[in-house]
């Protein structure tokens, strides 16, 4: 209130110029060209706002809803339900691809039609008073069987009527102790003077809340009650064409709806300083004429009125800014309400004799209390659960669908009709999975890792590729191990120093020719047998070469006759200048003394060398 009296401005006639060419963005998504846009009002500390556009196709209303997109959503699917049943309530405009709203700016939109004839209709007087009441009594009768979308989120307050009773003691309770912190206020002696009044009365009320039919009634459904506007009065029930128009359903909710009717009759008596009866008894009426109630509603309705709702909305600021509130409002709005209470009681006396007027509900056959949209708990009971909330574990239905779903290994387990998830580890293929993870030991899970990884160990060290079966190695000391990996490396610096001294490498075919390393596994050099390639390279050993110029100069050898016997040939020197993806010409040694081994030297030295050629094409 300070910053907006410093500023000079309205802020319910304000809206950032951001939020404002949001709005222009929003309109997009809808077929009609804007021409003008009016701020009707606007919600500061909330975030929302109404504006009055001019379009194409007539007037109509621009709002950003300030609740969450899906709380809204909510409001928004009740809005579309009760005017297909025929309420009187604004029409919702499609969006260009047919959705009946638009998320912009973690807020949503929706435009509605602009009713233009709209007034209120007369506050303190009775006929103004029953004809208001009576709309209300046609908007609860059109809300009744709305079934929420799937995307919106749930609102309901039909299952917290008890914990909204015991938060108002609990914060009766509150008021005590805050007068007592601060003596000195003003008003601190006068509302101590009058809790004791007001805790007596909500604690005799709340025991007949508690013997009432309550319980019955909620038990059947949200939908069989329908919505409560939570919001309704004269400003939001306005008369128009037809009678009476509801508007702002932003706040609906699944609720008892004598709620909605309760609110109006206590607020009204409290601006008229005084409980008047028959004023009280005709707007009931009006409403029964439109939505029929029940011996056991009015019971509840009369329970509503009885309960000290007005004394606590007009004192609950105190917890807030006690001091401050206590010296400067506190004072008057006690004696105002001490003042309605004066015929309070006089008049509920007499109106709970019209309780046999009307007929008895039928609530014999209970049905499964619905699931609610949260599990309510009441921090006035430490945590307790409300009843008619949602069970904590819910009784699964025996059904014929296959379901799929995602095991503690991370796999995806087809579940047959009738099964559970941990019905699926006893029918594991293998021993390690035959019982749930969860269920074993912390040392069997250990040991079950370290044996995963020695198995994975153990795999690595085979050879990559099959070969001929040979004759598995004795076992050998370690000593032995050891002294042959020394003379392996000191074998291969001597054979290092020897390649740097001779450039030019003749090549003597020897008898016994080598097996070649390349396609042997690069195990122990010691205790395997070796096996001689004597035999000619067929044409898928010259597939498993790594790249194609390497299996081309293998065939190419291949294809060449042998050498005469007796014969020397020198391998050349290979040529500093390397082509990409080709084989020099003094890269294999075309001397041999027999046409096998030729070619299995050929073959062997082309491998060795696709090895080189893959790492320079790449």
């Amino acid at each position: 209130m300070l910053a907006e009296e410093s500023s000079g401005l309205n802020l319910e006639q304000y809206v950032p110029p951001e939020l404002e060419k949001l709005a222009y963005q929003v309109c997009k998504s809808y077929n009609m060209d804007v021409r003008g846009m009016t701020l009707i009002t606007s919600k500061p500390d909330k975030g929302g706002a109404i504006w009055r556009i001019d379009t194409n196709h007539g007037t109509r209303s621009l709002k950003v809803l300030h609740r969450t997109p899906a709380r809204s959503l909510f409001s928004v699917g009740a809005q579309e339900y009760v005017v297909k049943q025929g309420a009187r309530v604004p029409g919702i405009i499609l969006t260009k691809d047919g959705k009946n709203s638009v998320v912009a700016g973690g807020k949503l939109w929706i435009v509605t039609d602009w009713i233009d004839t709209l007034t209120p209709v007369a506050k303190i007087d009775l006929e103004g008073a029953q004809t208001l009441c009576h709309g209300l009594g046609e908007f609860h009768k059109w809300s009744k069987g709305y079934v929420p979308p799937l995307e919106a989120g749930k609102s309901s307050r039909i299952f917290k009527w008890e914990s909204q009773y015991q938060k108002i003691m609990t914060k009766i309770g509150w008021f005590r102790h805050i007068a007592k912190a601060y003596p000195e206020a003003a008003a601190s002696s006068q509302l101590l003077s009058v809790l004791d009044t007001f805790e007596n009365q909500a604690k005799e009320i709340f025991a007949k809340f508690q013997a009432s039919s309550y319980q019955k009634m909620i038990r059947k459904g949200e939908a069989h009650w329908g919505l409560a506007h939570q919001d309704y009065g004269w400003s939001n029930g306005q008369m128009g064409p037809e009678g009476i128009w509801v508007i702002d359903l932003d706040g609906v909710a699944f609720d008892l709806p004598i709620r909605d009717l309760r609110k109006i009759i206590t607020s009204t008596m409290d601006d008229m300083g005084m409980w008047d009866l028959a004023w009280i008894r005709g707007v009931i009426d009006a409403y029964h004429r439109a939505n029929p109630l029940d011996r056991e509603t009015f019971e509840l309705l009369w329970i509503d009125m009885a309960f000290p709702n007005e004394f606590y909305k007009h004192v609950k600021e105190v917890v807030f800014t006690p001091v401050e509130f206590m010296n400067t409002e506190l004072g008057p709005i006690l004696d105002r309400v001490i003042a309605t209470e004066a015929n309070k009681w006089e008049v509920l006396r007499e109106l709970e004799k019209d309780k046999a007027k009307y007929p008895e509900g039928d609530y014999t056959e209970l049905v499964a209390a619905p699931s609610q949209p949260y599990t309510y708990r009441d921090y006035a009971k430490k945590g307790r659960r409300v009843e008619g909330g949602r069970p904590l574990e819910r009784a699964r239905s025996v059904s014929n669908i296959i379901r799929l779903v995602v095991g503690p290994d991370g796999k995806g387990i087809l579940l047959q009709p009738g099964m559970e998830p941990g019905d699926v580890w006893k029918s594991k293929r293998s021993r390690s999975d035959a019982e749930p993870v969860y269920s074993k030991p912390p040392k069997k899970l250990r040991e079950e890792k370290k044996g995963r990884r020695k198995e994975r160990k153990r795999k690595s060290g085979e050879p990559a590729f099959a070969l001929p079966l040979v004759a598995k190695p004795k076992k050998e000391n370690v000593k032995e191990k050891l002294k042959e990996k020394v003379k392996g490396k000191l074998k291969e610096k001597l054979k290092e120093k020897l390649a740097k001294k001779v450039k030019p490498v003749s090549v003597k075919p020897s008898k016994k020719s080598k097996p070649a390393k390349a396609l042997l596994p690069l195990k122990p050099k010691s205790g395997k047998a070796s096996r001689s390639y004597g035999r000619r390279p067929t044409e898928e050993d010259i597939r498993r070469l790594r790249t194609e110029p390497a299996r081309r100069a293998a065939r190419k050898l291949m294809e060449a006759p042998a050498k005469p016997k007796g014969k020397k040939n020198s391998v050349q020197a290979p040529s500093s200048k390397k082509k990409k993806g080709a084989i020099g010409k003094g890269t294999f040694a075309a001397r041999g003394r027999s046409f096998k081994k030729a070619k299995v030297k050929a073959y062997i030295l082309a491998y060795r060398r696709s090895d080189v050629l893959r790492e320079i094409t790449t």
